[in-house]
C-alpha cells in the first residue's frame, strides 16, 4: 500500500484549517482516510472560544478513530458520533446553535477486504481509480449548484443556504447532518486508488480548467500531492500578478490538501 499526503495554508499568517489523516489498523485488515476542510469565519464571529482549526482536529481525529475502530458503523454514523462527541467537548463553553458555530466539509472513505466505502459532505472531493484506469469523481455539488445571488461571497453563504433544506451541508454541531452526505459503497476489486482533495486543491480542475478529473488524478499518482498543490499555486499567483478577476474566489490562496492512497 502507497500512501501520500500533502498540505499547505493559504496564507503563512494564520495557522492551516484543513485536516487529513489516514487509519491503519495495526491488524493490517483495511483502513480509512478523512480529510477536512475548515470553514474559515466572518469577522463577525462564531459564538465559539475555539479556532477552526481547533475544531477540525477533533473532529477529525474522531473521525479517524471511529472509522477504524468499529468497523461495522456506517459512515454517516461515523460521522454522527464524531459530531456529537466535538460538541460535547465545548458545549459548556460556546454557543453551538451560532450558525457559524466551527465547521467543516468533510470526506470520509473506509476499506476492507470486500468493499470500499465513502462519505462526501459540501465541496471537497473523492476521486476513484478503477483497474482499468477509469476515473469517478465523488462530489456533493449542492453548494455550486446555488444561484450566485442567495450568497453572500463566493466562499462565505448566507445563513439562509448553510446548513438549511434546499441550500448546502457542513459539519458542525448537529449530528443530523451526517444523514445529507453523499455515500456510496463499491467493491474493493473495483478500485485500485483514491484520492481526496479540499477545494484549495480541486481549482486546479475547478476554477483554472487545467485539465479534468482524470487529469488531476494522474498528476497525483506521477507526482504525488505536493505537485497538485505547487501547480495551483503558480495559477493562482500567475493570476495576481495578471490582475485578471479572481475567477470567482474571494481568496488569492486557499488550504490546500491531497490525499492519495494506492490500495
Amino acid at each position: 500500500m502507497r500512501t501520500e499526503l500533502a498540505t499547505e495554508s493559504g496564507d503563512r499568517a494564520r495557522p492551516n484549517e484543513d485536516f487529513a489523516a489516514v487509519g491503519l489498523p495495526a491488524s493490517g485488515q483495511g483502513g480509512s482516510l478523512v480529510l477536512l476542510d475548515g470553514v474559515t469565519p466572518p469577522r463577525a464571529g462564531t459564538g465559539c472560544l475555539h479556532s477552526v482549526p481547533w475544531y477540525t482536529a477533533r473532529l477529525g481525529g474522531a473521525l479517524t478513530e471511529l472509522s477504524v475502530s468499529q468497523r461495522d458503523m456506517p459512515l454517516p454514523d461515523v460521522l454522527a458520533a464524531a459530531i456529537s462527541r466535538t460538541a460535547g467537548a465545548h458545549a459548556q463553553t460556546c454557543d453551538l446553535s451560532h450558525p457559524r458555530t466551527p465547521q467543516a466539509t468533510v470526506v470520509l472513505a473506509r476499506w476492507s477486504e470486500a468493499t470500499v466505502e465513502h462519505l462526501v459532505l459540501s465541496d471537497s472531493a473523492l476521486l476513484t481509480e478503477s483497474p482499468e484506469g477509469t476515473i469517478t469523481a465523488h462530489l456533493d455539488d449542492r453548494l455550486a449548484l446555488l444561484p450566485r445571488a442567495s450568497l453572500a461571497t463566493d466562499a462565505i453563504a448566507d445563513a439562509t443556504v448553510r446548513n438549511r433544506e434546499g441550500g448546502f451541508f457542513t459539519a458542525a454541531a448537529d449530528p443530523s447532518v451526517a444523514s445529507r452526505a453523499v455515500t456510496g459503497t463499491l467493491p474493493r476489486a473495483e478500485v485500485r486508488a483514491l484520492a481526496a482533495l479540499t477545494d484549495g486543491a480541486t481549482r486546479w480542475v475547478e476554477k483554472f480548467a487545467e485539465g479534468d478529473w482524470k487529469a488531476c488524478f494522474t498528476t497525483v499518482r506521477k507526482e504525488g500531492p505536493q505537485a497538485l498543490v505547487d501547480r495551483v499555486r503558480e495559477l493562482e499567483r500567475a493570476d495576481a500578478e495578471n490582475g485578471r478577476a479572481l475567477l470567482g474566489r474571494s481568496k488569492t490562496h486557499d488550504d490546500a490538501t491531497v490525499v492519495y492512497v494506492e490500495l
